[in-house]
């Protein structure tokens, strides 16, 4: 999936209302070429903002793109976008470089981080288990989307097994070209970090009155 040739954006959108007061910072991460840009445009109520740069001779020997053949532009520092889910929450999207190369640029993107979407390739689960590591290292909540690339069918089960990931993670199905879809994504999240707060929450409190 190019991201550079597989955005399917409306033609409209809805404005963000301007009493949204609950902003929070997401970051997108995942492995090179898994539509990490491809989701920020295909959710963003702006158009994004992305540093993306035409694939050039400088980086053979360093990025493979032998998995994502026909991809001819390659984000080098971050996608940017922005989604209103509701009146009163808005989501700043951050659209993470999957290269290796850039890789120290992660650690800065997370900071402020209120949970992050891991977006895999199932064809190359493998990808992502640095986004995994770095995310279980800040201590940064998060969910994993599988992209839809149409390879080969993969449980639910067999994805967990081989991402090492607990029950607790939600794991989701996704189309990062679809706005609807992508936009699922995002909900989950949410849902996710809402339930992870009650929980601290409720775990506190019986801390406080046993």
């Amino acid at each position: 999936m190019d991201s550079a040739t597989s955005d399917r954006r409306p033609a409209e959108r809805t404005p963000l209302s301007r009493s949204a007061d609950n902003g929070l910072k997401i970051v997108i991460v995942g492995g090179f070429g898994v539509g990490k840009t491809t989701l920020v445009r295909s959710v963003s109520d702006i158009r994004p903002l992305n540093t993306e740069e035409v694939m050039t001779q400088a980086g053979e020997g360093i990025d493979d793109p032998s998995a994502v053949r026909g991809k001819t532009s390659t984000t080098v520092a971050f996608d940017f976008g922005r989604i209103g889910l509701d009146e009163r929450t808005v989501l700043y999207l951050f659209g993470a470089p999957g290269q290796e190369r850039f890789w120290f640029l992660w650690d800065r993107l997370f900071a402020g981080t209120l949970g992050a979407v891991v977006l895999v390739d199932t064809r190359r689960l493998a990808d992502s288990w640095y986004a995994i590591d770095r995310l279980e290292h800040h201590g940064t909540p998060f969910i994993v989307a599988r992209n839809d690339f149409g390879g080969p069918a993969h449980t639910g089960e067999q994805v967990r097994d081989a991402l090492d990931l607990p029950a607790h993670i939600p794991l989701i199905n996704c189309d990062a070209r679809s706005r609807e879809s992508s936009k699922a994504v995002l909900i989950t999240l949410v849902e996710h970090l809402h339930a992870l707060s009650s929980a601290q929450e409720s775990a506190a409190a019986q801390e406080t009155h046993p």
